[in-house]
């Protein structure tokens, strides 16, 4: 089963920058319940709207008998899948098929509702290959960035399987992708949404027994990527202690000499990645300073102090420590961008998009990056140039907001 879960792209070695925040950190902390309600109003939203259609009827045994269905207790109700919301029900639409569908959408939405034991016998029983069938087609589904499809697949086998682990570690893995892509847009409320959801699926995990190792390893680089640097040292080591997988336990003594080396565990980086993240940059760039000196030849203390600067609007600063830590190896996506931020802020277009094009080339479907290279064709004149930037950008995500109302200014003034 483990070969089938989903692929690890965004399991990238330590040294990733921490994402860019908005200038307004200071009230995160303040909107975080509001956030949390919107979610929880959200998700109330989508289980309504996918119950829709759901009838639930009850069923003489014979009939339940004639479509192999045993061992439904008097009074059980029985979900069917419709076409959709219906004025009338008609008995034609009972058959195994959309039993097994009802039953499936009612263990995704309502995995604690009263006849959920029973619903998980018939289907199994039914559908006695189901875990492997729709695990393929989930992953397929998330591939294709077809998102709330996939979820739905994936808690449905979290529903029909609850003892089962591997559903749910690939709904952590969806969600950690979807993060991906939202933060690729910059839309960080809903990351953080996924990542909350995330961290709900690893804690279920981590309190499985007995222990299920790839929840280890995974859950591990989600804390890194968090930058939470000792509960990710301390998963690490548990995974290598559960797991015979040679090349993961390998892996995962690389990443944590990794975080040893760079100082990761060092608590003055992550006194200054939280001080910037909380809107206190000035606190922050005088730890960033702190571990600089520490750890000279460390590129991601050198993103911080950038980091940092380019906050306080000192771009010529933050273009320069952004340099270091190029020099120093950090030639990523996020370093090359936030580069180019302060050298469009020091009029150096040209610069800009030199940076632009290198984080390109390291994640060419980076849509933030196309949108931001559609950005500075048009602040340079090229209108013509910036809407093929756009266009290509919404080729990848045909729902990136921003994408969408650039192509509508830069049609315009066309």
């Amino acid at each position: 089963m483990e070969g089938r879960q989903m692929k690890e792209s965004s399991r990238r070695e330590p040294g990733l920058k921490p994402p860019a925040r908005s200038n307004n950190a200071k009230t995160d902390t303040t909107k975080n319940s509001g956030q949390r309600h919107d979610r929880i109003d959200e998700r109330t939203e989508r289980a309504e709207k996918a119950l829709s259609s759901i009838v639930f009827i009850q069923m003489p045994g014979e009939t339940l008998k004639s479509l192999g269905i045993t061992g439904v207790a008097s009074g059980a109700t029985i979900p069917v899948q419709t076409p959709g919301p219906i004025a009338r029900f008609d008995a034609s639409m009972v058959n195994a098929e959309s039993i097994v569908a009802g039953m499936l959408r009612v263990l995704a939405w309502q995995p604690d509702n009263k006849f959920a034991d029973t619903y998980r016998q018939i289907v199994k029983s039914l559908r006695p290959g189901l875990l492997a069938e729709l695990s393929d087609a989930g992953i397929a589904k998330a591939q294709e960035k077809e998102w709330e499809i996939a979820e739905e697949i994936f808690l449905a086998l979290v529903g029909l399987y609850p003892e089962t682990p591997e559903p749910l570690l690939d709904l952590a893995l969806l969600r950690e992708e979807h993060a991906k892509l939202y933060r690729e847009e910059m839309e960080e409320t809903k990351a953080d949404s996924e990542d909350d959801l995330a961290y709900e699926c690893y804690r279920k995990l981590l309190s499985m027994e007995p222990p299920f190792a790839p929840a280890y390893y995974h859950a591990a680089f989600f804390f890194v990527r968090k930058r939470s640097f000792d509960r990710a040292v301390s998963l690490f080591t548990s995974f290598i202690g559960l797991s015979d997988d040679e090349g993961k336990i390998a892996r995962a003594k690389e990443v944590l000499k990794k975080l040893q080396d760079l100082g990761y565990l060092d608590t003055t980086f992550k006194e200054a990645y939280d001080f910037i993240q909380l809107g206190e940059e000035e606190k922050g760039l005088e730890k960033a300073m702190e571990f600089v000196g520490k750890y000279p030849a460390v590129w991601n203390g050198w993103f911080l102090a950038g980091w940092a600067q380019r906050r306080l609007g000192r771009w010529k600063e933050a273009e320069e420590a952004f340099a270091r830590a190029v020099s120093l190896g950090g030639q990523e996506t996020d370093t090359f961008n936030e580069m180019a931020l302060c050298q469009i802020e020091l009029g150096n277009l040209a610069a800009a998009r030199a940076s632009l094009e290198k984080a390109l080339r390291i994640e060419p479907e980076n849509v933030k990056i196309i949108v931001n290279l559609g950005a500075l064709a048009y602040r340079m004149g090229k209108k013509g140039e910036a809407l093929g930037f756009f266009r290509s950008a919404l080729v990848i995500d045909p729902d990136d907001a921003l994408a969408k109302d650039w192509v509508e200014k830069a049609g315009a003034d066309r």
